[in-house]
């Protein structure tokens, strides 16, 4: 029995055992894991980031964003189907792990956790059934946008007291050596590429992520482990700054491209692997682009460099011999 069969008959017994297992699958989605072992051990790593850092704020924002969104999207009508395999929550748990990062922690950060987690559960069902004919997931995009709108509006509403925003700024380029100093170094970059798919810098994280990610498919946590390494290696040969590479900042998107590409949308395979390679090099270039695009309105990429890679990568749905996966078993 295979850990998603298992958590699956565990949650069939009582409406309190589904309703958490439809939570900790929505964590899971984030990176594409329809399974309650890899939902329990990514909130593990964000809870492990968040106390590392002191700032338990992104643990309970996560939860609250987690909650919010899936309670939201079942008074909305959601399909059943599709609450219970948590892709109405991914969402919503970046979206509470996003903003405590950017905004000062109160009465107003909590509110806009609450909204900005609903923002994103009727963004996903609207963004949903617009690609529904194209047959293209809605990724990570509702967190972006809903999570954009609010950053952006800190612009205009002084209550929302944004503290760690972007400076805006015209774009320059990187100032110092794109290198890291040593294997140790680049081996725990790699790690925090992949924590900082939640926001979080930390390579424990990033290593319990991995380890969520093994217990549902081992070929996932290959491929999101390879990503990170793959997108350190192409932004430093292309001279990113040594010190965002070091933070795992050129990999996190990269990081899910590499999993949704290689192991979600195809069953693996050499030529899959050969294509999810090329998007996850594109997904570093696009990483750059919208940095520099982005730097003069002063807000974050976010994950939009990989929902662009995804959605271009997966437009043109190329025959790689292999079947690929129905989008209702798919998130991010």
């Amino acid at each position: 029995m295979t850990a998603q069969e298992c958590g699956t008959r565990g949650a069939g017994r009582c409406p309190g055992a589904r309703a958490l297992s439809a939570l900790l699958r929505g964590a899971g989605q984030v990176m594409f894991q329809n399974s309650p072992w890899t939902g329990l051990l990514f909130l593990c790593g964000i809870a492990w980031g968040a106390w590392s850092a002191h700032r338990p704020e992104l643990f309970f924002g996560a939860l609250a964003g987690l909650v919010v969104s899936t309670v939201t999207a079942c008074l909305l009508g959601a399909p059943r189907t599709e609450i219970e395999e948590g892709l109405h929550g991914y969402n919503g748990i970046l979206v509470g792990c996003a903003l405590p990062v950017f905004l000062e922690g109160g009465p107003v950060c909590w509110t806009l956790i609450v909204l900005g987690s609903m923002f994103s559960a009727v963004i996903m069902m609207a963004v949903s059934r617009v690609f529904l004919s194209w047959k293209v997931s809605a990724m990570t995009g509702p967190f972006v946008f809903a999570t954009w709108f609010v950053l952006l509006a800190s612009y205009s509403f002084s209550a929302f007291d944004a503290v760690a925003l972007p400076h805006p700024a015209l774009p320059e380029l990187p100032h110092g050596a794109p290198v890291l100093s040593s294997a140790e170094t680049f081996f725990l970059s790699g790690l925090s590429g992949v924590s900082q798919v939640f926001l979080i810098n930390n390579p424990v994280t990033g290593a319990l992520f991995l380890a969520g990610l093994a217990v549902s498919s081992p070929a996932a946590a290959v491929f999101g482990w390879c990503g990170s390494l793959v997108a350190m290696a192409a932004a430093l040969l292309l001279g990113a700054d040594g010190a965002s590479v070091g933070a795992g900042l050129y990999q996190f998107s990269a990081v899910l491209t590499a999993i949704g590409v290689g192991t979600t949308f195809y069953h693996p395979g050499w030529r899959a692997a050969l294509y999810a390679l090329l998007a996850t090099v594109f997904t570093v270039v696009a990483q750059g682009a919208l940095n520099a695009a982005l730097a003069p309105v002063g807000i974050p990429t976010l994950t939009f460099p990989f929902v662009i890679a995804a959605w271009l990568f997966l437009l043109p749905h190329v025959e790689l011999d292999a079947e690929r996966r129905g989008d209702s078993s798919t998130s991010s």
